[in-house]
């Protein structure tokens, strides 16, 4: 499959877009199939980045919640599973859409490139830089975490080693000094590439706004507009 790099302020833009379409209830069946297909088109591009497996299973998660809500729940339901189940789905497909496209920004954007595109658009230092230590820190927990995981799988230890009260014990509290070590990392590191300096920083990376990018922002685009026009004026 072909692969398609988009500039990252073209990303930066999808990530508003899809952030203010989810952000806004959906009722009609137009304004659902925008939301769903700006969800769509980061599963897409990640299938275009050979991110299999983030795209099976961002779409399984969506694609689920969606089911559950339109057949399997009805204003009828009650109980406290039907609760749990209605409030999960509803979260799932309510905030999904915009850690889709967050998530396929973060896994597809070099920190060089990033920071380009932060200049270029003039942006103050003190927002790149919290923005560029963040894509960094979330995918190096996800690293830490699978290495906890696979520690504890050595040592025979599964679950908490069947308490689940012990999983806090066992994971989630190295975990916590995994972030603050992590964290004091990046920091040193974002330092030490002179991220903050009073001077203008140079870039071995040219980004240059290519047919696809306009392509993708024009969609977005007229994905919000026509949102927009169906939620407001009616």
């Amino acid at each position: 499959m072909i692969k398609i790099s988009l500039d990252p302020r073209t990303k930066l833009f999808m990530i508003f877009a899809v952030s203010f379409i989810v952000m806004v209830n959906a009722i009609t069946p137009l304004e659902w199939g925008i939301r769903i297909m700006v969800t769509l088109i980061p599963i897409f591009l990640l299938v275009t980045e050979g991110k299999y497996a983030s795209a099976f299973r961002f779409t399984v998660f969506y694609g689920a919640a969606l089911l559950l809500l339109k057949y399997c729940i009805s204003e009828s339901s009650t109980g406290i599973f039907s609760a749990i189940l209605v409030g999960y789905c509803g979260i799932v497909a309510q905030f999904l859409p915009a850690m889709i496209t967050a998530w396929y920004v973060i896994r597809t954007t070099k920190i060089g490139e990033f920071m380009s595109a932060m200049q270029k658009m003039h942006v103050p230092d003190g927002i790149s830089i919290s923005l560029a230590v963040v894509m960094r820190f979330f995918p190096t927990i996800k690293e830490e975490y699978s290495s906890i995981s696979d520690a504890m799988k050595m040592r025979g230890i599964s679950l908490g080693g069947g308490k689940v009260t012990k999983m806090i014990e066992y994971r989630m509290i190295p975990l916590m000094f995994s972030c603050i070590s992590i964290g004091e990392e990046l920091s040193a590191a974002a330092v030490t590439r002179g991220l903050g300096a009073p001077v203008k920083r140079t870039s071995p990376y040219e980004l240059k706004m290519k047919g696809a990018d306009f392509i993708m922002i024009g969609i977005f685009a007229v994905s919000v507009i026509i949102f927009i026009t169906a939620k407001y004026f009616r």
